[in-house]
């Protein structure tokens, strides 16, 4: 009999929520940190007592095996993040995680035995809040290499990432380290919506299509520092009236004219910073996104365009530079296929969808076919700990991946 263990899967998450628990609800269990460890040994020891084998790569990624009856082929890869915002929810991430492992518990549980083997995989620093970038254990994997660069990164909290990393891997000794990178069958993630449109239109499992274009920007508008006082206006070179024109022309044309895309201003710092001083330059950073590479370029060079534009009128000077390129992805149809069946023959409503947000699948996918389930959260909240998961949606989506690994893992599909 194939069937999961719903009550288990949100104990499970409930249990994990306990790592890095905030008085609100949510969880600070941010990448390479003591409670980033912790959850990793918890599914660790929960793997080995079901007797399947553990593994850890050069990236910390944490892989758990369990065996087919074909062992030299390629694995079937599911699975997600366990690292969190500072204040972030207990499921984004863990969702993906613990549902992948309960397919596997579940699959033990009815003596089931696939054809190939498959593996469970905890990813490293999806979230890329406390060391950026965020994908770092996917994007290595996915190159089967870390890159150089990343040896100089450093916390805010002044931690060193190689030395956070080495830490995380000595604290899993019973893990057995292997290579970074190896083939893969196939990947599946299940992850929260982050936005509100499954659970507006009381749909349980959200088949993604791929993941929009991001772009980060870093936008510096330098003028001249003056008093606040005694500067008349012919005399200012002030940059935060640059920047504010600029981005008042930007907010009422780029998203209103395209609903596909995205733009944010996530942070500002304005330089001295005094109350009584006209600044002497504001850096800000802008996030875009669009499903379309041509469509990025193109919001990119209107960004440009309209800083320098409004930098030139007030006697200052713009400079922009990318701090982030990541291009869209179009994720494997025949995987969406399988998934959306699955739904189906569950008698679960499903509809295709595409990720605002990225994810660990977007540089799986460049290494295999890849797909997301996504389940509804209420009122789209992510990020926050007031992120909530329905306990049903929860098990909605676990089952619907347990479908779709049995029908990846039947004999005629090996």
């Amino acid at each position: 009999m194939f069937a999961i263990d719903g009550n288990r899967l949100n104990r499970r998450l409930a249990e994990f929520a306990e790592i890095g628990a905030l008085p609100k609800g949510g969880v600070n269990r941010q990448a390479l940190t003591e409670g980033d460890r912790q959850a990793r040994r918890m599914l660790a020891g929960l793997a080995l007592a079901r007797g399947f084998r553990v593994f850890q790569d050069p990236m910390a990624n944490l892989f758990i095996r369990r065996s087919g009856r074909d062992e030299t082929l390629a694995p079937l890869m599911i699975g997600s993040h366990l690292d969190s915002q500072p204040a972030g929810g207990r499921y984004d991430g863990a969702l993906g995680t613990l549902s992948a492992f309960e397919v596997l518990e579940s699959l033990e549980d009815a003596g089931t035995q696939t054809d190939r083997p498959v593996e469970v995989v905890a990813w490293t620093n999806e979230e890329g809040c406390r060391f950026a970038p965020g994908c770092m254990g996917s994007m290595a994997f996915a190159a089967g290499a870390i890159p150089e660069e990343w040896a100089d990164k450093q916390a805010a909290d002044g931690a060193s990432f190689p030395q956070e990393l080495a830490a995380t891997i000595e604290s899993l000794p019973e893990a057995e380290m292997r290579p970074l990178g190896f083939p893969v069958y196939s990947y599946i993630e299940i992850h929260i919506e982050q936005g509100p449109s499954l659970e507006a239109e009381n749909i349980p499992i959200g088949v993604v299509t791929g993941i929009q274009g991001t772009r980060w920007l870093e936008v510096t508008v330098t003028g001249q520092t003056a008093h606040a006082g005694t500067t008349g206006l012919s005399y200012r070179r002030d940059p935060m009236r640059a920047l504010s024109a600029a981005l008042s022309g930007l907010y009422d044309t780029i998203m209103p004219e395209d609903e596909n895309a995205r733009f944010t201003v996530g942070r500002l710092r304005l330089s001295p910073g005094s109350v009584n001083a006209i600044p002497e330059d504001i850096r800000c950073t802008v996030d875009i996104r669009h499903p379309d590479p041509d469509s990025l370029d193109a919001l990119e060079a209107k960004i440009t365009a309209a800083f320098s534009k409004e930098a030139g009128r007030q006697g200052c000077t713009a400079a922009i530079r990318r701090l982030f390129d990541m291009a869209p992805c179009t994720f494997d149809a025949g995987l969406q296929d399988r998934i959306e069946e699955a739904a189906s023959s569950l008698q679960m409503p499903s509809k295709r969808m595409l990720s605002g947000a990225f994810h660990d699948a977007l540089f799986a996918n460049r290494i295999a076919p890849a797909a997301m389930i996504f389940v509804p959260c209420r009122d789209g909240l992510s990020h926050n700990e007031a992120e909530f998961v329905e306990p049903a949606h929860a098990t909605a989506g676990c089952r619907v991946m347990m479908q779709a690994v049995r029908t990846l893992t039947a004999s005629e599909n090996v």
